[in-house]
């Protein structure tokens, strides 16, 4: 049974994107360092080609990687969500209770993740300490600095920006 992976379109869009350079761009390059790499001569004290060929596995790997998440992947629209609590999509704005620091963040899936503009990994400390909750609530969590308080001042569901 497969897991399902949740994700916006927009981060689903992003996947199909990055496949598609790795598939149509980035390996028509490697396969053409490897050719010539061979052409250097003796394949057994060839740095380029090992290079290369290294190059490839990587590639390669990332690939099944990404055709795995785009296959399973859930696409959620966050706008589409009616909901009286807290879940995936979720756009939330919290309070530090320590600090009286207001924060907003998204909660999108795990490759959509990007501190710097507020989108929490549903995997996140964070995310799943917020999912479930409502307005109002306090919720701890442990952070990398320690534990936080704090409290949920409100959560929309919109789209993806």
């Amino acid at each position: 049974m497969s897991v399902s992976t949740p994700m916006t379109k927009e981060g689903f869009e992003k996947l199909k994107a990055q496949l598609q350079q790795l598939k149509g761009v980035e390996r028509h390059k490697v396969s053409k360092a490897i050719e010539e790499a061979r052409g250097h001569g003796d394949l057994s004290e060839n740095a380029e080609y090992d290079s290369a060929k290294q190059k490839q596995g990587i590639m390669e790997a990332r690939i099944a990687q990404l055709e795995h998440k785009i296959a399973s992947a859930q696409v959620i629209d966050p706008a589409a969500i009616q909901d009286d609590k807290i879940t995936f999509g979720a756009t939330v704005t919290v309070l530090n209770v320590d600090t009286d620091e207001e924060r907003t963040y998204m909660i999108v899936g795990e490759d959509e993740a990007d501190l710097k503009t507020g989108k929490i990994s549903v995997l996140s400390p964070l995310a799943r300490a917020l999912i479930g909750k409502k307005e109002k609530d306090l919720v701890e969590f442990e952070a990398p600095g320690g534990r936080r308080e704090l409290e949920i001042i409100k959560f929309v569901y919109r789209a993806n920006t």
